[in-house]
């Protein structure tokens, strides 16, 4: 067995994907900023369990970072990012430079309007035009047969595979289960910033989103109780402070006064300055 690869020019890329698409093979695809961890990994593993061929791409998209984010202060460790990939099944690593992704004079976006404007896209105006625009980027570039995104960021993954749909896209998107820590946290490259006492305070996102589910499953369809309920059961905790909590229609995203059929709960906290989110998709029955 040949060992894995990496890439980090387009042709090279090209190159690659032109050879594998001569042979037959079926490509799968996990787009990732890097720092990977077990959550990117499950995404790796369940493409190379499908998939003839893995692509992982390493990049971290400044055009999805607002002005005062943490750009420059996301975590990255390519060698880190390339053990883990190849732990996990991957085949090829594309890691290209901004340079390689954006010509000087860029200047074509992926817009999407509806999906990107609630939860996320509320105080991150700018953040699903970036994301839009470089996973078009990197689909017309890989070209794979199906991409893997986790549900945790469940509104990412929903706006890309509604903009897979819209634009005629020759991929199946596939979303994968939230990893979470044994103590129930989500798995985040972003975890990394939270000291000893802030890391133990972000519990309260999933123990939140927890005690929120057994409630709708009691039978709560008031969507504006359970997004009350989740902001005061956060609010309990001195080190968090809530950016939203939402029930919205899944996947449509839709807000509804009394919740039915699939729901996504949703929240997103600050705990000091790190931003987390967490989710649970819950199917209320009639």
């Amino acid at each position: 067995m040949m060992g894995m690869k990496v890439a980090k020019h387009v042709d090279q890329l090209r190159d690659i994907i032109r050879f594998w698409r001569g042979q037959g093979l079926k490509i799968g695809f996990v787009p990732t900023m890097g720092y990977l961890h077990e959550g990117h990994q499950s995404l790796i593993r369940r493409a190379a369990e499908e998939n003839d061929k893995v692509v992982v791409s390493v990049f971290v998209n400044q055009m999805q970072f607002g002005p005062n984010e943490d750009f420059d202060a996301y975590p990255r460790d390519f060698d880190r990012d390339c053990q883990k990939c190849e732990e996990a099944g991957a085949d090829l690593v594309f890691h290209p430079d901004n340079e390689d992704m954006y010509e000087e004079d860029f200047i074509t976006y992926v817009d999407m309007t509806g999906l990107t404007q609630g939860l996320c896209g509320k105080t991150r105006p700018i953040h699903f035009r970036g994301v839009c625009t470089i996973v078009t980027k990197l689909f017309n570039l890989v070209t794979p047969d199906r991409a893997y995104f986790g549900q945790k960021d469940a509104q990412q993954l929903a706006v890309i595979t509604r903009m897979a749909r819209d634009l005629n896209m020759n991929i199946e998107i596939i979303g994968c289960p939230i990893v979470r820590e044994d103590d129930g946290l989500a798995k985040s490259s972003r975890n990394t910033y939270l000291s000893a006492e802030e890391r133990e305070a972000a519990l309260v996102l999933s123990k939140a989103l927890r005690a929120a589910k057994e409630k709708i499953e009691a039978g709560e369809k008031s969507a504006e109780v359970i997004q009350n309920f989740l902001k005061e059961a956060i609010e309990t905790e001195p080190l968090a402070k809530v950016d939203y909590a939402s029930a919205v229609t899944w996947p449509a995203l839709e807000e509804k006064e009394y919740m039915e059929g699939e729901m996504l709960v949703a929240v997103a906290v600050y705990i000091g300055k790190t931003r987390l989110i967490d989710n649970v998709i819950v199917d209320i029955a009639e």
